[in-house]
C-alpha cells in the first residue's frame, strides 16, 4: 500500500462514523481490551457534553480510509483550549510562551479525555500495512497543527514502543510514573501479602482492618448496577472532584450512558454501612488490567480510601485473574501498599524552535530525574528483599 492509496480525514466527533468501524482499529481482534478506546467511552464523552468544544475539548478525530477497505486506521484528537483533564503537565511551557509574547493556546492532544491509562493512540489493526498506516496518522496530525499556525501536538499516555517510534520521527518524549499493582499469581490476598516484609505485612492487615470496622464491601458489575447505584456514586465523585480540581469533569449522565453502553466492562466497589453506601470507587476493565478512575465519599474514616480503591481493587483483580491494578495518576503513598513504580511517556511536537530546543533540554534532565526517582523508589518496595 502506497501513500495514494489512502486518504485522510478529519471529523468533529464521533458520531460521524459508526461504532463498528471505529471498534474494528480501536480494539481489533489479536490486541488485548481497551475499554478507553472504543467508541461506546469517547462519544459518550462528548454526547454528555465533556468533550465538547464548550469545554475546551474540541474533537478533531483523524480517520484513514482506503478505497475498498473503509477505515483502516484513526487517531483520537482534540483542538485543546486549555491544559485541564491531561494529567502530563504543560502549564509551564504554555506560561513560558504567553509570556514572550506567543500564543499556545489551542494546542493539538492526541488522548483519551480525563484518562491517564497508557494505551495505543494511533489505532490500526495489526498486519503488514500497521507501520505505514501509524505514519500516516502521526503525519497527518502534525500537518493539521502546521497547517493551522497551532503551537503544539501532544500524545500522550502512550508505551515505550510506541514512545521509541514516535521519538525516531522527529518528536519528544516526556516520562513520568505511575504506580500499579502486579499479580504474580496469587490465589489469596495471603498470598500477596506473604511476599511483604513482616512490618509491611502487618501494616495492612491493620489498615484492612480499621478501614472494614462496622462496613461491607460490595462489588457490583454489568447489569446489576442500577440507577439507584450511579445515583449515590455520582455523590461520591462530585464531593472528590469539587475538592481537587473544583470542577468535576465527568456529569451525571454520563455515568448512566456508560452503565448503558459498557456496564460489562465497570466495577463498583461499595463501602456500606448498615446496607447504605458511603463512599465508592469506580473501576475499569480493560484486557488483563483492572483501571482505577474515581473515587469518593460522604463519611471519611481512617484508611478508608486505601480499602475501597487499593485494597478490594486487589481483591477483585485476584479472584478474576487480572494481570495489574493502575491506580491512576501520581500518588507515592501507593508504594506502600504493594504499587511499584512504572514509567509513563508522552510525545510532543512544538512548532516554535526556541521553545522547542528549551524543553527539548529540560525534558532530558526530566528523563534523569524520573529515572533516578524510580530507582530509589524499586528499592524501598515493601517486598521482601531476596
Amino acid at each position: 500500500m502506497d501513500e495514494t492509496s489512502f486518504q485522510i480525514r478529519l471529523i468533529h466527533g464521533l458520531s460521524s462514523v459508526s461504532a463498528e468501524d471505529w471498534n474494528a482499529v480501536a480494539n481489533p481482534a489479536g490486541l488485548p481490551d481497551d475499554p478507553f478506546l472504543s467508541w461506546e467511552f469517547l462519544e459518550a464523552l462528548e454526547a454528555t457534553g465533556c468533550a465538547v468544544p464548550e469545554r475546551g475539548w474540541a474533537p478533531h478525530h483523524i480517520l484513514l480510509e482506503a478505497p475498498g477497505r473503509g477505515l483502516i486506521g484513526a487517531m483520537p484528537l482534540y483542538l485543546k483550549g486549555h491544559s485541564q483533564g491531561e494529567f502530563v503537565f504543560d502549564h509551564s511551557w504554555a506560561d513560558a510562551y504567553e509570556r514572550a509574547g506567543g500564543r499556545y493556546y489551542p494546542k493539538l492532544l492526541s488522548a483519551v479525555p480525563f484518562t491517564p491509562v497508557t494505551g495505543r493512540r494511533r489505532l490500526v489493526r495489526p498486519g503488514p500495512d500497521e507501520t505505514r498506516i501509524a505514519n500516516a496518522l502521526l503525519a497527518g496530525a502534525v500537518q493539521i497543527a502546521e497547517s493551522n499556525d497551532l503551537s503544539s501536538l501532544h500524545v500522550n499516555f502512550i508505551s515505550e514502543a510506541e514512545a521509541f517510534s514516535m521519538e525516531n520521527a522527529g518528536l519528544m518524549i516526556r516520562t513520568d510514573q505511575q504506580f500499579h499493582w502486579i499479580n504474580h499469581g496469587y490465589e489469596t490476598f495471603d498470598d500477596f501479602l506473604a511476599e511483604l516484609s513482616s512490618a509491611k505485612r502487618k501494616n495492612l492487615r491493620k489498615e484492612r482492618r480499621k478501614a472494614q470496622e462496622g462496613l461491607a464491601f460490595r462489588h457490583i458489575t454489568g447489569d446489576d448496577i442500577t440507577e439507584a447505584d450511579w445515583d449515590a456514586f455520582f455523590e461520591f465523585y462530585m464531593d472528590t472532584g469539587s475538592r481537587k480540581w473544583g470542577s468535576p469533569y465527568l456529569n451525571r449522565e454520563t455515568f448512566s450512558l456508560l452503565g448503558e453502553r459498557m456496564a460489562d466492562k465497570l466495577l463498583l466497589v461499595f463501602a456500606e454501612d448498615n446496607g447504605t453506601p458511603i463512599a465508592g470507587a469506580l473501576n475499569v476493565i480493560g484486557g488483563d488490567r483492572l483501571l482505577g478512575r474515581y473515587w469518593g465519599t460522604i463519611d471519611p474514616r481512617p484508611m478508608l480510601h486505601f480499602e475501597t480503591c487499593y485494597y478490594q481493587a486487589i481483591d477483585f483483580a485476584i479472584a478474576h485473574g487480572l494481570g495489574t491494578v493502575e491506580a491512576g495518576a501520581q500518588g507515592g503513598h501507593k508504594l506502600a501498599r504493594g504499587y511499584v513504580p512504572v514509567t509513563t511517556y508522552s510525545a510532543h511536537w512544538i512548532a516554535h524552535e526556541g521553545l522547542a530546543l528549551a524543553i527539548d533540554d529540560y525534558l532530558e534532565r526530566e528523563r534523569a530525574a524520573v529515572e533516578r526517582e524510580s530507582t530509589f523508589l524499586r528499592d524501598r518496595t515493601p517486598f521482601k528483599k531476596e
